[in-house]
């Protein structure tokens, strides 16, 4: 894989145990609960999640005031138990190119860190690729929201 530029990272600790937050992100059931900003929601059917090398990560989060799903996928090319999650991922608009799985040309990678501290578990998500001018603080601001939401979800459960 070639280097891509750091965009963002977002992290938190999460009064759990590591296997409940591990969960959160590797389940394709907790996934279809929580991986969305808090004011959207996961598109039915779109989550698909193997976390292994190789394995196959999809989905689909519903944004209805656009009248949109922004479909993500990718592949995982690091998987560390409890340690480290770590993916590509294509953004698409189009039902037809998510379920094909067709690569965008502008792939990202993402790497998801994870590390037993007092009190929890903590988690670090940072994107890597590129995003035009201004665009990384939003995305960063939309991650930080998805963390909001797998709080809400952890709390839940």
């Amino acid at each position: 894989m070639s280097p891509r530029e750091f965009l963002y990272s977002v992290e938190r600790t999460y009064p759990v145990s590591m296997q409940k937050l591990w969960d959160a992100w590797v389940k394709p059931e907790a996934l279809a609960v929580w991986y969305a900003p808090t004011d959207l929601s996961v598109e039915k059917d779109s989550v698909q999640n193997e976390a292994v090398v190789g394995g196959i990560w999809t989905v689909g989060v519903s944004v209805p005031q656009y009248d949109m799903v922004a479909y993500f996928f990718g592949e995982y090319t690091q998987v560390i138990e409890h340690e480290l999650l770590e993916h590509t991922m294509t953004y698409t608009q189009s039902l037809e190119e998510f379920q094909a799985r067709v690569p965008s040309p502008v792939a990202h990678l993402v790497r998801i860190d994870f590390k037993e501290v007092d009190g929890g578990a903590w988690v670090s998500f940072s994107q890597y690729g590129e995003l035009p001018e201004g665009e990384a603080p939003r995305a960063q601001a939309g991650m930080v929201s998805y963390f909001d939401n797998l709080g809400i979800y952890l709390q839940s459960i």
